[in-house]
């Protein structure tokens, strides 16, 4: 039974609003470690703290309005210059916020949140009162598996992961907790330092790595290194509100109304024509209020998609505290800069775009930049850069990932790819700078000679492009030896609407992304040459294979195609040959939520309402080579569009 009978509606809003808060509060403790005399800095994330606990005192919620209620004296100690911020403390207080998140995860499970560790609460009162707290077997106040509940299992040892925790995770069972010191990557010193803080081993939440493997089990002697999802970070259920301007819902009223005047302006006219006035000036008018509705109808198409704009600042704004704790993790001095936060996406896009973003933020603060000794030793300042950056170009959203670290060789790619039987030694003989960077996104590739805690395990850049390429994008690598790393990530305003080239297989039109189409050429069928057992073109000097659409349906070859359409696919370059062309347009894509053939990505309507399917050119090409495949083995090929759950 829920805790919180009769305050559903109150909750959901807390929630919302308290968990913007703490990640404010989360970005404001980063800037004020850089600046730890700055009051406004001080007084903001005491009127945070204050703020969350009114709500949860609303809420009848003891335990949180407790933990906000110490983290907020000791803030009003800081203001008022009672006392100094030192990084012990700074630690013991990212501790508290970790707990009133995990306490805020309980709360949305509709029951009242447990009391946070004892670590954590010892530490708050202790630098409080000035004191300073014993070191003998403090509990972790490691984030747990879901996000929002308390350690509900017994703390890592020194060496080794909390399998027990994540036992409990998995399974929901209660494993009695006895206070043990968190494991932490700098060695424990033997007599505790004399500050009124707790050592950040005590506090520091733990960061399992990225990416989950069917293979990976408590106990499996695969490493040193914890496995597993990282588990403070595990995705949470997609929201179902969205915040909007009103600024912009009046713009869609108003435009709603004006397509209602329009319309009855239409439904006059149609009248007039039935009585048989069919003159010039009401054919006129028509044509006008025809084009008005069209230009309306426009407009309020442009206004809703705003709607579903939402600032990517949103997402950004965690990432701060992700780098600057992983960073103290690992002996690092790491700044995340963020550039470009009022950029506006589709609300879809933000969600999905979590993942890939702490992926390549946690490998570029894991091993993109160097350690402060290394550093100062190649001449670098000691604190490295690592740049977050949104832009909006065109039609399109860039999102830029950059450091300043050691680079990547593409060489020692090469080599490792080699070494690991990713590919063979006359691929690699054959791959230039930028192909070799790109092997860093197949699976299981990793340069690292043994996994960490962080990763080395190959998995999190695999996933990293899946991801991206779901959402109709595209991600490149830019990287200098010494100089550092960029990853580029292009990704379309709006998934809704997807740009598509209409081509005909004899009468049937079908779409394809115009994000993939690089140019449309004539067949000259006396210029094909047969390489391999394959047909292929010359273009500018490059060998392409030539694919026919109906060979990637499994569909009869009617008729010799005489158009092709040069497409980029991932590293792929071929040319479609296609019957004919339909023009371009801007499909409205249909999700086909319980079916779904193989090789169809969606469908869209066209304006004399022929529906045409958009094709998944991905999964088209991987059916040919795996037929391919088949034939040589003399097994049965598959065939597109087969209807598949």
């Amino acid at each position: 039974m829920s805790d919180f009978a009769g305050m559903e509606d109150l909750l959901q809003d807390f929630l919302q609003e308290a968990g913007d808060l703490l990640s404010d509060v989360d970005n404001k403790l980063v800037d004020l470690e850089r600046n730890p005399d700055d009051h406004r800095l001080l007084n903001d994330i005491f009127r945070g703290f204050h703020t969350i606990k009114g709500g949860a005192g609303f809420l009848n919620a003891g335990e949180l309005v407790a933990l906000c209620h110490l983290t907020e004296n000791l803030f009003d100690k800081l203001r008022n210059a009672e006392m100094t911020l030192t990084p012990g403390l700074l630690d013991t207080i990212m501790a508290a916020t970790q707990s009133v998140r995990n306490m805020f995860g309980e709360i949305a499970q509709e029951r009242q949140p447990a009391p946070a560790a004892a670590a954590v609460l010892d530490g708050l009162r202790a630098a409080l009162t000035g004191s300073v707290v014993a070191k003998a077997d403090p509990p972790s106040v490691a984030a747990t598996a879901k996000r929002g509940e308390t350690p509900s299992a017994e703390a890592v040892v020194a060496d080794g992961p909390d399998w027990q925790a994540l036992h409990a995770a998995v399974t929901g069972q209660k494993i009695e907790v006895s206070p043990v010191v968190a494991r932490s990557s700098a060695p424990m010193p033997a007599v505790a330092p004399a500050n009124n803080a707790l050592d950040l081993a005590q506090v520091q939440p733990h960061f399992p790595p990225e990416g989950r493997r069917a293979t990976d089990k408590p106990g499996a002697a695969v490493s040193a290194a914890p496995s597993g999802r990282r588990v403070d970070e595990k995705a949470a259920a997609r929201e179902v509100t969205i915040r909007v301007d009103t600024a912009r819902l009046d713009q869609v009223l108003n435009l709603s109304g004006e397509i209602g005047l329009t319309k009855n302006r239409l439904t006059s006219l149609r009248a007039d024509i039935l009585a048989g006035k069919t003159d010039s000036e009401t054919l006129q008018a028509l044509d006008q209020a025809v084009s008005q509705l069209d230009l309306l109808v426009s407009d309020l198409q442009n206004s809703v998609m705003k709607t579903r704009m939402q600032p990517i600042g949103r997402l950004f704004q965690k990432y701060p505290r992700i780098a600057r704790d992983l960073a103290r993790q690992l002996g690092k001095d790491v700044e995340l800069a963020l550039i470009g936060e009022e950029t506006e996406v589709d609300k879809t896009m933000i969600e999905d775009l979590a993942d890939p973003l702490i992926h390549l933020i946690r490998n570029a603060v894991d091993h993109g930049v160097e350690s402060p000794e290394e550093r100062r030793a190649a001449g670098k300042p000691a604190k490295s850069v690592i740049r977050l950056e949104a832009r909006q170009e065109g039609d399109h959203i860039v999102l830029i990932i950059a450091d300043d670290g050691h680079g990547m060789s593409p060489e020692r790619i090469r080599a490792k790819a080699v070494e690991k039987n990713i590919i063979s030694e006359e691929e690699a003989n054959t791959l230039d700078d930028r192909q070799s960077l790109n092997l860093i996104f197949l699976p299981g590739f990793s340069t690292m000679a043994r996994a960490s805690a962080v990763s080395g395990r190959g998995v999190g850049m695999d996933v990293v492009k899946t991801n991206i390429q779901k959402l109709n994008g595209a991600i490149e690598i830019r990287s200098e030896p010494g100089k550092g790393s960029v990853f580029i990530i292009s990704l379309p305003l709006t998934l809704a609407i997807l740009p598509v080239l209409l081509v005909l297989l004899g009468d049937q039109p079908f779409a394809l992304p115009l994000s993939m189409v690089r140019e449309i050429l004539p067949i000259d069928h006396e210029r094909m040459q047969e390489v391999g057992g394959k047909e292929t073109l010359v273009v500018r000097g490059e060998i392409l294979p030539v694919i026919a659409l109906a060979r990637l349906l499994g569909w009869p070859q009617v008729q010799r195609p005489e158009y092709g359409v040069l497409m980029q696919a991932a590293e792929r370059s071929f040319i479609l040959a296609v019957d004919m062309f339909a023009g371009r347009d801007d499909a409205v894509i249909k999700a086909l939520d319980d079916f779904r053939p193989r090789g169809v990505a969606g469908v869209t309507t066209l304006s004399n309402g022929q529906i045409v399917l958009i094709l998944d050119m991905k999964e088209l090409l991987g059916d040919l080579t795996a037929n391919v495949e088949r034939d040589v083995r003399g097994a049965a090929p598959a065939r597109a569009l087969e209807f598949s759950a």
